[in-house]
């Protein structure tokens, strides 16, 4: 009687009803990230009964999280996303059986990860991650929900799935290369709007629900684009045919986990040293070690260690304020520090030592 009661509003669905319920009690899915798509994603799959939902997130919720990821608190910082999440929605719907990963998504680990759901859901928010994802469903032969947003505008769209022509498409037909990561800044540098997220994220999960259950029509083989500055919207198909090449992906698993998407992507050159997140905890305080932040004035979080902060923008045209032979050069993800690293290997020479913080702040605790 509490299952019914549970679901009573989709069992007097039209076109739904309990046939409906029991796919979707029987259907599993994996959400990739747990922030502001994530969220939205995550509470309307679990409140609606899905079996099994996987939760995969390694990030730890920040203050400038919670004006768009709703489902964590100001009590909960500093606390990791996936694990909160988690409790969260097993108070929501103890029904569902919901599964905790907390780590990146990698070559190593995404193959046993994703095997065994039914479906996945990318709420990443970086162009490695997607081409990771979209390589690894096509081989395992999962479908891709996909989601992306920028300022006012959000993107959906459902990859690796056959349309009734049994026309299949990937991440890599809309983007066949990975754009220069410069020219692709993510929410830390660009803002976005609070609700947007809630907004594509519960149309990610209007397009799970329709694949599990068969209803309705799922954006198969097509890409909505939302701008909610003024509810402009727009579908377009997405054809096979405008594949360039498959060159560029991996076509075997064995090809895959050896794949680097991080050098694919452009986040990491082959020809500036990295330093970890770890051993930048241990010498950060040094006097010998310039810390560069080539973050813009507004970002958060703020270092707390001895630094100096020169945009990217103006680091060209400021070098005179470096006065040290060692240089620790930090972002937001690590995208724009590898940049800078690389421009200051070129401008100030090999007596230098200059390093990129590998992943930039997120891969980190402050």
């Amino acid at each position: 009687m509490k299952l019914e009661e549970r679901y009573a509003r989709h069992y007097g669905l039209r076109d739904f009803g309990p046939q409906a319920q029991e796919k979707l009690q029987r259907g599993s899915i994996l959400v990739i990230g747990a922030g502001g798509l994530g969220c939205p994603v995550l509470q309307y799959l679990t409140a609606s009964g899905v079996g099994k939902i996987g939760i995969v997130d390694n990030d730890r919720i920040s203050l400038s999280n919670l004006h768009r990821q709703i489902l964590y608190d100001s009590t909960q910082i500093g606390e990791y996303k996936a694990q909160v999440a988690s409790d969260r929605l097993k108070l929501l719907n103890p029904l569902v059986n919901i599964q905790t990963y907390i780590l990146y998504i990698s070559p190593e680990n995404a193959i046993e990860l994703i095997e065994g759901y039914d479906i996945v859901i990318d709420c990443t928010d970086n162009f490695s991650t997607r081409y990771l994802l979209s390589d690894i469903c096509m081989l395992l032969d999962k479908p891709l929900i996909f989601g992306a947003i920028f300022e006012y505008e959000g993107q959906v769209a459902i990859f690796n799935k056959a349309d009734e022509r049994g026309n299949q498409t990937t991440y890599r037909d809309l983007f066949p290369t990975p754009p220069n990561p410069l020219d692709s800044p993510d929410c830390n540098e660009s803002g976005v709007l609070g609700v947007l997220p809630g907004v594509i994220g519960v149309l990610q999960a209007t397009e799970a629900l329709k694949l599990l259950t068969g209803v309705g029509n799922p954006l198969v083989n097509k890409l909505m684009i939302i701008n909610i500055k003024d509810y402009n919207t727009v579908i377009v198909d997405i054809s096979p045919k405008q594949r360039v090449s498959d060159s560029f992906a991996p076509s075997s698993l064995a090809e895959f986990e050896d794949f680097d998407y991080a050098v694919h992507c452009g986040i990491k050159g082959n020809n500036v040293p990295s330093i970890s997140s770890q051993e930048f905890l241990t010498i950060q305080d040094s006097s010998k070690v310039l810390i560069l932040d080539v973050r813009n004035t507004h970002e958060f979080p703020k270092l707390q260690c001895k630094h100096i902060q020169i945009p990217l923008s103006q680091l060209s045209d400021s070098l005179q304020q470096i006065d040290k032979k060692e240089i620790i050069v930090v972002c937001q993800e690590g995208k724009r520090s590898q940049a800078a690293a690389q421009m200051l290997t070129e401008k100030l020479g090999t007596s230098y030592s200059i390093r990129n913080l590998e992943g930039g702040l997120s891969a980190m605790t402050l």
